[in-house]
């Protein structure tokens, strides 16, 4: 999942928006050093991906990409599975998709402070550019699969993955429709942050 399923699968709180973002951008961070309501955001963030990289419809998915990009098929989805959660956000949540966003960076500038450095560029960078509204177009969303292929360190045929979900879409939109509930229900049954609920 990426940034907009991740916040909103957190709990109306300024730690918990942090921590359940803070899980893409652990690297140097030590866990004892965070509060409690940021490292239950964390196991949050942790419980949401694992059960998703583990769904069987999702592993399925990941097999259908070309060997050339199979690797990078996981980030792809992830990507790919905010757009469908911004498109169909009223299947899924009763209240406006417009002011939930409002409220995310909100919550995510007060918690500007706790986080590290890197996450904060990256953070202000989200909120500057709007990119929860980013991916509503599937072109956007090959435009920042694109973005993220010309971030990689190594030669990458990572490159137009897009050209592979396009033909695909209706069926990984209606697998998407079917699995987004299972993850809410996941995360509901898992209480992580029950006790941050206001």
């Amino acid at each position: 999942m990426n940034y907009l399923a991740h916040l909103s699968l957190a709990q109306p709180s300024v730690p918990s928006k942090v921590g359940n973002v803070l899980g893409d951008f652990m690297h140097g961070v030590e866990r004892s050093r965070l509060s409690a309501p940021v490292r239950r955001g964390l196991d949050n963030h942790r419980l949401v991906d694992r059960f998703t990289d583990h769904h069987p419809w999702v592993q399925a998915q990941r097999r259908t990409f070309s060997p050339d990009r199979r690797r990078f098929a996981g980030v792809a989805l992830d990507v790919l599975f905010d757009h469908f959660l911004w498109q169909h956000w009223a299947a899924f949540y009763h209240h406006d998709r417009e002011a939930a966003i409002r409220r995310h960076y909100a919550h995510l500038q007060s918690g500007l402070p706790l986080m590290h450095a890197a996450m904060r560029e990256r953070v202000e960078r989200l909120i500057e550019h709007d990119l929860l509204n980013q991916y509503r177009d599937l072109a956007r969303v090959g435009q920042a699969l694109d973005v993220i292929a010309g971030r990689i360190r190594f030669a990458n045929r990572f490159a137009g993955i897009i050209e592979e979900i396009a033909p695909r879409y209706a069926a990984l939109e209606q697998g998407f429709l079917d699995f987004y509930p299972e993850l809410q229900e996941e995360v509901k049954a898992a209480r992580v942050e029950e006790s941050l609920s206001l």
